[in-house]
């Protein structure tokens, strides 16, 4: 078979990539070991907001209880969520699929592997093999969860994100070993169902990917919840027991029990594919390296999770719609990704877009200019007081009098990402559309027109 294009991994990045590349007229391959949807879908964004969009009225009820509002009792049918989860799922890879055939796309499920700079050998799922000679390929194969010696799942009581993703029963405890996104997000489903939550992160704050100063008021915020959060904490181990799971710590051999324990360390490169067969470079953790169109050799782009550089779902969509306009020859500019957003969700949410404090303070330096920063509580936004979720704050970081980055933590904060991402993308200087009032946008402008604090 010959095409002009061939695309391995059908997740986010890879079935951009087939939609760009079909309705630019080439004649497009598209090859899916496993689901089509990838990790999205399957095993990662989609299932954990659905189950947090099937319990986000527990954390409403509770704070408008609180407040003496509302009174009585509210409670998840986890099993039935889980149904529902399962059915969505299921429908959206089977139109996913449909969408790609229309398309024009030939899609085939099988296992790919390289022969040389422009061949590709495909073990088809129902049967025999296909050999496929392309004109130019792109690699977006994902990543799978990262585990390391003595912190494995054991199919019992310690588990992956997908195991919990899964689970039918609410365990009356849950350890978490690592506190990023995905520990984050799948802990404050389980808290709303009653499970005790522990978190265990090996670095020095929770929220790692995120600004720090809000990463440490969400810290605060969790604890004064309930969690029990231990950063700058190493595990040396995790078994299951009979009737449970044992962590050691490795400091001080400490051992905590519970119900279940997850593992949520990161994420890992998919498997080796034959790389050096078509001239693919890797780093030692196994990423490929890629060049500024993204290139991972002559006519081969590697997009989304595969390639190390922005572990999200919309990067790898971004990237994967890019290297098929390359692929066609209508991109000449090398890729550009500065105004990348990203979150973490739950009834209190984490956002930001553009460089963080840190790496904002080296480029105001590098450039000789004067780094400030506006800052505004979400206390003073009537949305925020209304839903009952008065804590959070708003925070923009400006560099010769233009917003650079954008940060929040807050009850919806994850909602303000769009625009956020026009302000940093257009360099905004001051408000430039009418924000409705009253809205959660709002504070937004008010952030903008506060006062700015030189650093």
């Amino acid at each position: 078979m010959i095409c002009d294009l061939a695309i391995i991994g059908a997740g986010p990045a890879g079935a951009q990539a087939a939609f760009t590349a079909a309705a630019l007229g080439l004649k497009t391959v598209l090859v899916e070991q496993a689901f089509s949807g990838g990790a999205c879908l399957n095993s990662g964004c989609i299932p954990t907001k659905f189950l947090l969009g099937g319990s986000a009225a527990v954390p409403l009820f509770a704070a408008q209880k609180k407040t003496g509002v509302l009174s009585g009792e509210i409670s998840v049918n986890l099993s039935g969520l889980q149904d529902r989860k399962e059915r969505y799922i299921k429908g959206l890879r089977s139109a996913l699929e449909k969408r790609l055939t229309e398309a024009g796309v030939l899609y085939m499920r099988g296992r790919a592997a390289f022969t040389g700079a422009h061949g590709l050998e495909l073990v088809l799922s129902q049967g025999g093999t296909e050999q496929v000679e392309f004109k130019k390929c792109v690699i977006a194969t994902g990543s799978v969860p990262a585990f390391f010696p003595g912190l494995k799942p054991d199919g019992a009581h310690v588990i992956s994100s997908s195991g919990l993703l899964n689970l039918r029963e609410t365990p009356a405890s849950l350890i978490i070993i690592g506190g990023g996104v995905i520990g984050l997000e799948l802990g404050e489903f389980f808290a709303r169902l009653g499970s005790r939550i522990t978190v265990i992160e090996a670095m020095e704050r929770i929220a790692l990917s995120e600004d720090a100063e809000l990463g440490v008021a969400l810290h605060r915020q969790l604890t004064r919840e309930g969690w029990d959060i231990k950063t700058g904490c190493k595990v040396q181990s995790t078994r299951s027991l009979e009737d449970g799971a044992l962590v050691t710590l490795a400091d001080n051999g400490e051992e905590l029990r519970a119900s279940k324990v997850m593992l949520a360390m990161g994420r890992a490169p998919a498997r080796d594919m034959g790389w050096d067969k078509a001239g693919i470079k890797t780093t030692q953790r196994g990423w490929i390296i890629t060049g500024p169109y993204l290139e991972a050799a002559s006519d081969i782009y590697a997009v989304g999770d595969i390639n190390g550089r922005v572990l999200l779902a919309h990067a790898a969509e971004h990237q994967g719609e890019y290297a098929a306009r390359r692929a066609a020859g209508l991109e000449e500019a090398p890729y550009d990704d500065a105004a990348m957003p990203a979150c973490v969700y739950g009834h209190y949410e984490i956002m930001h877009v553009g460089p963080r404090q840190e790496e904002l303070l080296r480029i105001g330096e590098a450039e000789g200019q004067q780094m400030e920063f506006s800052r505004v509580q979400m206390a003073a936004n009537p949305i925020a007081q209304g839903s009952g979720f008065s804590q959070g704050m708003i925070k923009i970081g400006w560099l010769g009098g233009r917003v650079h980055s954008v940060a929040a933590w807050g009850h919806g904060a994850a909602h303000l990402l769009s625009l956020a991402t026009v302000m940093v993308k257009q360099r905004w200087s001051a408000p430039e559309i009418i924000f409705a009032h009253p809205t959660l946008d709002e504070a937004l402008k008010n952030a903008l027109t506060a006062e700015r604090l030189r650093v």
